[in-house]
């Protein structure tokens, strides 16, 4: 299967395991950036900003015009968008890992997200994406590199230092949701911290390429494409891939 991806327009590093790595893919994957959409006109509160819509539709139709079997995009801020990229597009679209909520809470009742600002994550989102108003969330916005290099669209990554703060943001979801049974990962940068996280907190952790992986088997290539964790090897609903 051909995946194809929309991405945004950014030049901040993307190691194995980014959605924007195509080694990711195993050279399956199709891109198409979106000029001018900088991380900072989509991880917004409320709403990505509403002018890039016409030219994420037109991306989308470039990509299934190229051979896409599968559409999905490189920030999970974009299942805004969902609704309009799905509508009269021949092929699946999941615009991001978080329309997995609901069938991750009917398997682990209490999933929490940790997204690359938690800040700016608003109740529209996950409105958007079907999950509960009360969905725990915490961000790597207080980290010292992550989102400071991914925001700020830096050219250098220190992968260690990411790796510490999405693991710090899980310890500290963890602590403040004594029942939490497993973690989403908003953003698309970092499936390559999963493993780390889900041996850091015991827990299943899931992301946008198990959420792809579920929806079309075989499409990622990366290694460990299904959730790190205890209790990860089932479908998202517990029987098979039934994503969205």
């Amino acid at each position: 299967m051909r995946i194809g991806v929309i991405m945004l327009d950014t030049r901040f590093p993307r190691p194995p395991g980014d959605i924007g790595n195509p080694a990711t893919f195993g050279g399956r994957g199709i891109y198409e950036t979106v000029p001018g959409a900088a991380a900072e006109r989509v991880v917004r509160a409320g709403s990505p900003d509403p002018a890039l819509l016409a030219p994420f539709l037109a991306a989308r139709d470039r990509l299934v015009r190229a051979g896409a079997e599968l559409v999905t995009t490189s920030c999970g801020f974009l299942v805004l968008f969902q609704a309009a990229l799905e509508q009269r597009c021949p092929v699946p679209v999941v615009s991001s890992s978080l329309l997995a909520l609901p069938a991750l809470a009917r398997r682990y009742r209490r999933v929490g997200v940790i997204t690359i600002h938690a800040g700016r994550l608003t109740p529209d989102y996950l409105a958007a994406a079907g999950a509960p108003p009360d969905t725990p969330v915490e961000g790597t916005e207080s980290g010292r590199e992550l989102t400071r290099k991914l925001l700020g669209d830096a050219p250098d990554l220190d992968l260690a230092a990411a790796e510490r703060d999405v693991v710090e943001a899980g310890v500290q979801l963890k602590a403040r949701v004594p029942d939490l049974g497993a973690v989403l990962l908003e953003c698309t940068n970092m499936p390559p911290y999963r493993a780390a996280l889900a041996r850091a907190l015991g827990l299943p952790v899931h992301d946008i390429l198990t959420v792809l992986a579920e929806r079309a088997p075989g499409v990622v290539a990366w290694p460990a494409a299904s959730a790190a964790g205890p209790g990860s090897a089932r479908g998202l609903d517990g029987e098979g891939p039934r994503m969205p």
